[in-house]
């Protein structure tokens, strides 16, 4: 069957475009590999400025009515032990954090409900000209094609679009009990060995996210077991490369969101966001037959932003010296706050021209 849309991938991005397409009467297709609900390796935070298009979507009261965590402050613990905290209790409206494998139901499942052919265990394994699909489960074919499958791109990576991944770095993650008196945040730890992320999710549990080289990660591993008394056998995910290259996100009949288009260092809370916003403005795009233009609109979502994931990034990349930063924080805390509240609080919410009328 021919549709007028063809979307590869079902996180966030994929389905925000999916729902934006299907509700302006677009055939459209979307194809994931996995079955959902299925978790996802991520910090599980939702950054406040999601929900003007979570709201656009018609699923923000779906999504405050999952179980969460509502954050109330980042603490920032260094090496030695000393330790910041940032109240996030000003921001409106606030950050939460909830199981992907939660959030991203509910946006696939809105994606069908307003129409659009969703196809689980799906797996894309060839493209042709004119966007002639092969899967496991047939061919297809559509006008528009959308990657919307992540860093590690199928469609990227078909179409030789993906370029080469630095392997400095490996992420894990895992949900476990949170600690008696964790309460509602996140925590920041800058180790010798890396870098761990911890975020409250609601339902007494945790994320937990470790980032290391590869000959530090066992050590890492056995820190975040005594910290928060994980068994020997807790379970982790994986996650490689976390830094790769930008791909040109309008191409001839294509459009790449997400990280499909751009890896952002991960742990700035803000990688939901932008999958929903660029997801958004694909969709947009598409819908008033200009292509070419995402480039120019993609390219001013991230305006002004990437410094703040640089800053992470090297924060990630040399843990001591983040360390000792944050340690002359103490004696400054205003700048760290500021910080803070531009990762947190500072994402320009999407002005897509439709953006503020919400699906019906």
């Amino acid at each position: 069957m021919h549709y007028d849309v063809a979307i590869i991938g079902g996180g966030p991005a994929g389905s925000a475009a999916a729902s934006w397409c299907a509700q302006a009467g677009r055939r459209v297709l979307l194809l994931e590999k996995a079955l959902f609900p299925r978790d996802k390796v991520c910090g599980d935070c939702l950054n406040p400025a999601c929900w003007q298009i979570l709201e656009a979507l018609g699923v923000g009261e779906a999504v405050r009515s999952l179980p969460h965590a509502a954050l109330r402050e980042v603490v920032f613990v260094s090496a030695r032990g000393h330790a910041l905290r940032v109240p996030l209790s000003g921001l409106r409206p606030g950050e939460i954090a909830l199981p992907r494998r939660l959030l991203d139901a509910v946006l696939l499942d809105r994606a069908r409900d307003l129409g659009a052919k969703v196809l689980e265990e799906t797996a894309l394994t060839a493209v042709e000209a004119g966007w002639l699909l092969t899967t496991t489960r047939g061919k297809f074919s559509a006008e528009t094609l959308i990657a919307a499958d992540g860093r590690n791109s199928t469609v990227g990576r078909l179409l030789g679009l993906l370029p080469t991944a630095v392997k400095d770095r490996v992420g894990l993650q895992t949900h476990a009990d949170a600690p008696a008196d964790f309460g509602e945040r996140v925590e920041m730890h800058f180790l010798p060995q890396g870098y761990a992320g911890v975020a409250s999710i609601g339902g007494g549990l945790i994320n937990l996210c470790l980032v290391a080289a590869p000959s530090h990660l066992v050590e890492l591993k056995s820190w975040a077991g005594s910290r928060f008394a994980l068994e020997p056998t807790q379970g982790w995910r994986t996650i490689a490369p976390l830094a790769r290259g930008a791909v040109r996100p309008a191409q001839a009949g294509l459009l790449l969101v997400g990280d499909a288009a751009r890896v952002v260092e991960p742990f700035t809370g803000e990688g939901i966001y932008y999958a929903l916003a660029s997801g958004l403005l694909a969709a947009e795009h598409i819908l008033a037959g200009d292509l070419p233009g995402y480039a120019a609109a993609h390219a001013r979502l991230y305006q002004g932003r990437l410094w703040v994931n640089e800053l992470a990034k090297a924060a990630v990349l040399h843990p001591r010296l983040a360390a000792g930063a944050l340690e002359i924080a103490r004696f400054f805390p205003g700048i760290l706050r500021h910080l803070t509240r531009r990762v947190v609080g500072g994402a320009e919410p999407v002005t897509a021209p439709r953006a503020s009328a919400a699906v019906a």
